[in-house]
């Protein structure tokens, strides 16, 4: 995740890079690996995706 030239998940939409249409929600999208557990950052991933999805309806908390 990232905006260099070895990035391969754009960090605001969580979209592939180079593949339309497609987006990763995972723990492996992280720049860093962390000394815990993966199981609460891996979720909000997911929730940062679920909002970039989403959209403007998401940031108004609808």
């Amino acid at each position: 995740m990232g905006r260099d030239a070895v990035a391969v998940v754009d960090p605001v939409s969580m979209k592939v890079l180079g593949i339309e249409g497609l987006r990763v929600a995972d723990a492996p999208v992280m720049p860093t690996l962390i000394a815990g557990n993966t199981n609460a950052p891996s979720m909000m991933i997911g929730e940062k995706c679920a909002r970039a999805m989403l959209g403007p309806a998401a940031r108004a908390g609808l």
